[in-house]
């Protein structure tokens, strides 16, 4: 559904020239998914890129491309590496959808993305956004993006009210992109609205003065620009704990024990500490839960981590076990020593605490 075909308007001429006239002067064109451009690297930077800032992600898309030039050396991976490097990036399931995306365009498709924004779509983790900015930036044809620049862009420029992220709002500011888009410079137009969102018509600080198209914009002419787009009201942000073990034999404090994380929910995929909803970790709950027997327990300084819906207060035990306890290497429970961490992807969060575990059993 790249659009209703609708033919452009003369608003939709006007902003169009406008923004590709300063896009020309201003606009971004030396990001690395535009360099070398392939209907890969840009997939690959569109998912990466969303609700993540550009800065953040130029990063890890420069270690994913070098470490997979291509779609079938993403396929060929795997589930561990993919994680280990988009470890800190959150959103994880973007990692699990991303990989599963590649092995489907790898043999389904030989190695070529669709061109399409139907095609695209019926791939995993590929929205209606995401596949037209491929189709565009890739295949430089006309397919329409609702970005979160571009709505922030849109709901100012035609004072759309209400939250973007409502399903009848969303309506209007995709009829909106679809009556603004050219049928020229499909690649650079889609580009040009990226960045007037992230450059000039920010959250904040908006910088209407170098807005190329603030005169044709219904929120600066009526001094409205901090009223639109409305916020979602929210509600608290709720709290979970939970309590994350760092198990080590007490006559070796220089091996871990890491647990890798169910497909789905927090953390997906990723190698983690293993860990209980219970706020205090006793010997018996161990014990239990692992079959090992405990020496001692230390409950070390509880850190805190947002996630998308809920903040995480985290309780980090120190288990010492008793000497002798058997080896465990299998798919999912694996003795880990300080040499060999960087085979795994763990969470920012169990990445600190771990090497504030080691900083302190230093022999």
């Amino acid at each position: 559904m790249g659009g209703f075909n609708q033919p452009v308007t003369h608003e939709g001429s006007w902003f169009a020239d406008q923004l590709l006239s300063w896009y020309d002067r201003h606009g971004r064109k030396h990001l690395p998914w535009q360099q070398n451009r392939t209907a890969y690297r840009v997939w690959l930077s569109e998912i990466m890129l969303q609700q993540t800032q550009v800065a953040t992600v130029i990063p890890y898309f420069l270690q994913f491309v070098q470490r997979f030039p291509t779609v079938h050396d993403l396929a060929r991976a795997s589930d561990d590496e993919v994680m280990k490097l988009w470890a800190g990036l959150g959103y994880y399931a973007r990692a699990r959808n991303l990989h599963s995306c590649a092995r489907q365009v790898s043999h389904d498709h030989d190695g070529i993305f669709p061109d399409t924004v139907e095609a695209l779509e019926q791939l995993p983790g590929i929205g209606r956004s995401t596949a037209g900015a491929i189709v565009a930036q890739a295949y430089n044809r006309r397919a329409v993006i609702l970005d979160g620049n571009v709505k922030r862009v849109l709901a100012r420029y035609r004072m759309i009210d209400g939250w973007t992220g409502k399903s009848t709002v969303q309506k209007q500011l995709w009829q909106l992109a679809e009556r603004l888009m050219p049928y020229h410079r499909s690649a650079d137009y889609t580009q040009a609205i990226m960045d007037l969102g992230s450059i000039i018509c920010r959250r904040s600080r908006r910088d209407c003065q170098a807005c190329p198209v603030a005169s044709g914009c219904d929120a600066h002419k009526t001094g409205m620009t901090d009223r639109f787009p409305q916020k979602q009201i929210r509600q608290p942000v709720p709290e979970k704990t939970v309590s994350v073990m760092i198990c080590y034999a007490s006559d070796n404090p220089h091996q871990i024990l890491l647990e890798k994380r169910p497909p789905a929910g927090i953390w997906g995929g990723l190698w983690s500490l293993p860990q209980c909803d219970v706020v205090h970790v006793s010997h018996e709950v161990f014990a239990a839960t692992y079959g090992y027997q405990v020496e001692r327990v230390e409950e070390v300084q509880e850190i805190m981590h947002r996630l998308t819906h809920f903040q995480l207060r985290i309780r980090p035990f120190w288990i010492a076990l008793r000497p002798g306890c058997s080896a465990i290497h299998d798919d999912a429970v694996r003795w880990c020593g300080l040499e060999q961490l960087e085979q795994y992807g763990m969470p920012k969060p169990v990445s600190r605490l771990v090497d504030n575990f080691f900083d302190n059993h230093k022999s």
